[in-house]
């Protein structure tokens, strides 16, 4: 029997403690960031430009300007940018977890959790009060994700 046509051994899959930890990862990783880069985002102001109001300039290309200025601006910004690093490394996260958990799965338990996590995060970052209902509503949440995971199961 030819070696190369010897069927291999299945891959191993991950526990379910690491397939938790993952999506608890991405979860924290989009919700709790998001409330910090709308912080930095509304307390922006713009450095003024010349360039930007001189009539002489062409209207599209201030505004195009005008766009890569804010953008290079905020990523200048601690404040922005290191939540913003933090919420594309839940996206790289993400992208490995699809690539070996279920689908169907792992993309509403992800964002649920991100639903969460960013009404913590406003807690923390804003100091906004969780009301009552809201507090129902993220249970049922989690009961929602708990009844997922317990159907394909």
């Amino acid at each position: 029997m030819d070696p190369e046509s010897s069927p291999s051994p299945p891959e191993a899959q991950p526990s379910i403690f690491r397939w938790i930890l993952g999506f608890l990862l991405v979860g924290a990783a989009w919700g709790l960031t998001t409330p910090f880069m709308r912080r930095a985002a509304v307390n922006y102001t713009p450095p003024t430009r010349p360039y930007l109001s001189d009539p002489n300039v062409p209207w599209l290309k201030r505004k195009i300007w005008g766009v890569i200025f804010a953008v290079i601006d905020l990523l200048r910004r601690p404040a922005y940018a290191v939540p913003l690093l933090l919420n594309v490394t839940g996206s790289i996260w993400f992208f490995l977890l699809i690539g070996k958990a279920e689908l169907s799965l792992t993309v509403p338990i992800t964002n649920s959790l991100a639903f969460l996590f960013t009404v913590l995060g406003e807690w923390w970052a804003e100091g906004k009060v969780i009301s009552r209902d809201t507090w129902i509503g993220m249970a049922l949440v989690l009961g929602g994700i708990g009844l997922c995971v317990h159907a394909k199961s």
